[in-house]
């Protein structure tokens, strides 16, 4: 380490300090060499990239949970949730009698915004009834009201398919219709 001499008393001092440590003059400045005042150069500008890097991250970081916090907790449901939620209230009502022979045991949300209603048909055997005379009686009237019922407003603005579930009084199959979005248009 270089030493510093004192210009009043002479003494010998650190090369870093300010005063004499005999008579407490003040010492004379010395220049840093190029060599450590260019090491000083670099080191400044290490700390302001350091800085606009941090600042940089610290913007980046505040956009990206900005993002999440929306995608959590503003984030609109999917409308298969949304189905599953009105199911949820429709079965709480069910089973219900739609007409004098029809009921409507429950109602199911299913993947890819397909809905699903389930009747029985009351008083009615499999073996007794003729399906293609079911299918002539029922096919107009539901796709009738798919298209024009304000009901069902919500199922046709989110392209829907619907899904009608026949069984007979005793549980067994009779015949499944399921409206899609281009019978609907």
């Amino acid at each position: 380490m270089d030493k510093l001499y004192c210009n009043k008393c002479g003494a010998e001092n650190k090369a870093n300090a300010r005063y004499c440590f005999q008579c407490g003059y003040e010492l004379p400045k010395t220049e840093p060499l190029k060599e450590e005042s260019g090491m000083i150069e670099n080191k400044q500008r290490s700390f302001k990239n350091k800085k606009i890097l941090g600042g940089a991250l610290g913007v980046v970081l505040a956009v990206v949970s900005s993002f999440a916090v929306q995608q959590i907790f503003f984030r609109v449901p999917s409308y298969d949730k949304i189905m599953m939620k009105e199911a949820s209230e429709l079965n709480k009502s069910c089973p219900v009698m739609v007409d004098k022979i029809t009921r409507l045991d429950n109602a199911l949300a299913l993947p890819n915004k397909t809905f699903q209603y389930n009747y029985t048909l009351i008083g009615i055997d499999k073996s007794q009834l003729s399906v293609d005379t079911l299918k002539k009686y029922l096919v107009p009237q539901i796709l009738n009201n798919v298209r024009t019922s304000p009901d069902m407003k919500k199922q046709r603005e989110n392209k829907v398919s619907l899904v009608y579930y026949y069984k007979d009084e005793k549980g067994q199959f009779i015949y499944k219709y399921v409206v899609t979005p281009d019978m609907y248009k």
